[in-house]
């Protein structure tokens, strides 16, 4: 049986069309549809629920140091108040999921990590612990709300003026209506915007505040399915899809979120050496859409397979994004094998979509 967020009933009095997630139960769409959505976040601004996220708690003098054991990125210099992506990998440098770093204090860290991998990470993150280090996973004790698109800002300047002004940088015990709030500059659609978290029980009060306050914006909830259109235009990896099991971070054309040379690093070895595989982005030049698992070939031969596909709203055609053999990287013409039909396929360069210039 699917778990549920604090918004679930809400969803699902409020034309939700609720689908198993990650092992949640989530919206994927509302009564508008997918298409809407997607372009009320380019536009305007969307809501979404995020309260499926897994969330942990790592601190002690030894922190750091146990982040820099599976994870690719380097913490040293990260400032309270600062955020940074990385991937925790195995020792042969496979992704075991992607995630974000906070730093709350010194020796003080939230790590927020993919619903579906929550219990596993949980459980690698345990099995690694070393020396002074506490951890503990506080996904149940917290609510996430992502608030998304150019309006964003307009609609949180009403109600606080606690906005963090940077990419990737957080504000820790900000007050809105009443609800102690982190609010950090982030997201997953590739729009300016914000992600909130607080206590579970003040979810369901906290969205509705942020739709009643954003109403002049046009501000409406969003599911699932544009959420995964906006982060595949914005060329962002969703994990299964470009990190898995086994898919490394290089592979998936993550190199500058990646610091191997570090002592204590788990995947050090593995990491220092030259991918067999690169991502790269693809447009169909023939009708149709590429789905994951569709395979790609060059000149006859299969050389890789589709890791996400979909038809973009905002461009109007079909993109998608593939792993291919590193000796055909550098070429531009490809096709894809959709149910036994071979579209043609033409490179192109990520991310497909970038917000307009002066966005933040």
């Amino acid at each position: 049986m699917e778990k549920t967020t604090p918004l679930t009933e809400w969803h699902q009095t409020h034309e939700g069309q609720m689908v198993p997630f990650g092992g949640f139960l989530m919206p994927v769409q509302y009564g508008h549809g997918i298409l809407h959505e997607h372009r009320l976040v380019r536009e305007k601004a969307g809501l979404f629920d995020v309260s499926h996220m897994g969330e942990f708690r790592l601190s002690g003098k030894d922190a750091l140091a146990n982040l820099h054991k599976v994870i690719t990125n380097d913490y040293t210099d990260l400032e309270i108040g600062k955020i940074r992506y990385g991937i925790l990998v195995e020792a042969n440098g496979c992704a075991v999921d992607d995630l974000l770093v906070y730093k709350l204090a010194d020796e003080d860290y939230l790590l927020v990590v993919n619903a579906s991998n929550t219990e596993k990470d949980e459980a690698y993150f345990r099995e690694h612990l070393f020396g002074n280090v506490q951890f503990s996973n506080i996904s149940s004790d917290l609510g996430q709300i992502a608030l998304q698109g150019p309006m964003s800002q307009t609609i949180l300047a009403r109600l606080t003026d606690e906005i963090p002004e940077a990419y990737y940088s957080f504000r820790e015990n900000v007050k809105v209506g009443g609800y102690n709030l982190i609010i950090s500059r982030t997201g997953y659609t590739g729009e300016d915007g914000f992600e909130l978290y607080c206590a579970s029980a003040d979810t369901v009060g906290l969205w509705e505040l942020l739709l009643k306050t954003g109403e002049a914006e046009g501000l409406e909830p969003c599911g699932l399915g544009a959420r995964d259109t906006l982060r595949l235009e914005a060329a962002m990896p969703l994990y299964g899809h470009e990190l898995s099991p086994s898919i490394t971070p290089i592979e998936a054309g993550l190199k500058m979120f990646v610091k191997p040379d570090r002592e204590g690093f788990i995947a050090r070895e593995a990491l220092m050496k030259e991918p067999l595989r690169r991502r790269i982005g693809l447009e169909l030049i023939d009708r149709g859409i590429a789905r994951e698992g569709s395979p790609v070939y060059f000149e006859g031969r299969q050389v890789g397979f589709v890791s996400s596909g979909t038809h973009s709203p905002t461009m109007n055609k079909a993109i998608a994004m593939a792993l291919v053999e590193k000796d055909v990287f550098q070429n531009t013409d490809f096709s894809i094998d959709v149910r036994g039909r071979q579209l043609k396929a033409r490179k192109i360069k990520l991310p497909f979509y970038k917000k307009p210039q002066g966005e933040k």
